[in-house]
């Protein structure tokens, strides 16, 4: 049996080629937060990364970038374990046996597929589509499931999946006996951060470098970003009192901690004093401070790189210590053969 203590949160990232604010203050620096609170594990799920087209050496190089920033970020291996997902081949063994127990309707409904359907389609001329960006719902779940954690941090946008991960297990329990709990989401309050240019829609890479603002981008970079921000685009819908731009602001302002400054700002606006390039300088410079911090720890992180991949390994074995019992739990229940 596992010598370590089953985790009460479980949350996971894909492997990107950088990290922006919006990742950052919707996901990570909560997952930093919980760790003072929680016992926590979160994995960089490079088999996900996989459902979409992709170059392997890229692949391998995000991977190990992502747990390079984790680590600068401040996920603290003495409290946390931090694991490669495919360096824990007991998720891709509990995936098939989910498959199995799975309603393909289920399936059908994930909106996810449906969205990164199109955007393959709208990108690619020979438009291929694996099976796996279908059933990788099905893997989420095993990513959940295989740690028996109690509590996933999750956006209302990210619910849906959940709700399959909380389904399978209600069906595997029904078939073999009461095993998996179904897992709660952790709904925290954390700032939805937009695009800058286009504020209507989330803060993404995808759009273009104008739109977002990387987690260790660069001084005057991130100045030159927040200088051409989008503010007021003309009337305001009816019942709004400030323009989706200028709210976006006010949201960067506050998330990187400045609070006293968006209050101070935020009184003027509602006096009518709308003085956007004093906000997007105070913007600007809360920016710089924390990008410049995080860069800082990067680099310290990155210069014990050889480390790093031996922390993480060492990290995902104590994960495997974790899913190794669960599997063998599973494989008993479902009338596979005990390997050990």
């Amino acid at each position: 049996m596992t010598h370590f203590k089953l985790p009460s949160v479980l949350s996971c990232i894909q492997p990107t080629a950088e990290m922006h604010i919006g990742n950052y203050f919707g996901a990570i620096a909560n997952w930093v937060a919980l760790q003072d609170s929680h016992q926590c594990i979160y994995g960089v799920v490079d088999l996900h990364a996989m459902t979409m087209p992709f170059e392997p050496a890229q692949l391998a190089r995000n991977t190990e970038s992502m747990v390079i920033d984790l680590l600068a970020c401040g996920i603290d291996p003495a409290r946390t374990i931090l694991f490669i997902q495919s360096l824990v081949p007991e998720h891709a063994e509990l995936c098939w046996i989910l498959n199995c127990v799975c309603p393909y309707g289920e399936l059908t409904r994930m909106t996810q597929f449906k969205d990164k359907s199109k955007l393959i389609e709208g990108e690619k001329s020979d438009h291929f589509i694996s099976a796996g960006l279908f059933t990788y719902p099905v893997l989420q779940a095993a990513d959940i499931l295989i740690y028996r954690a109690e509590y996933v941090p999750v956006g209302k946008d990210q619910e849906q999946h959940l709700e399959l991960s909380r389904v399978i297990a209600r069906r595997f329990n029904s078939l073999f006996g009461e095993f998996f709990l179904e897992p709660k989401p952790l709904f925290t309050e954390t700032p939805k951060i937009m695009s800058l240019a286009d504020p209507g829609q989330k803060m993404s890479k995808s759009q273009g470098a104008k739109h977002y603002i990387g987690l260790f981008e660069e001084e005057k970079s991130i100045r030159e970003k927040i200088k051409g921000a989008v503010t007021d685009l003309g009337d305001l819908p009816p019942g709004a009192e400030m323009s989706s731009g200028v709210a976006n602001l006010f949201e960067i302002l506050k998330a990187c901690g400045k609070m006293d400054e968006a209050a101070a700002l935020l009184n003027d606006y509602d006096s009518g004093i709308r003085r956007y390039s004093v906000l997007k300088e105070a913007v600007s410079t809360a920016l710089v401070e924390l990008t410049g911090r995080l860069r800082a720890q990067r680099e310290e992180v990155t210069d014990n790189a050889a480390t790093v991949r031996k922390q993480v390994r060492e990290m995902s074995e104590k994960a495997r210590e974790i899913t190794r019992d669960t599997i063998r739990e599973v494989r008993s229940l479902t009338g596979l053969p005990a390997r050990d």
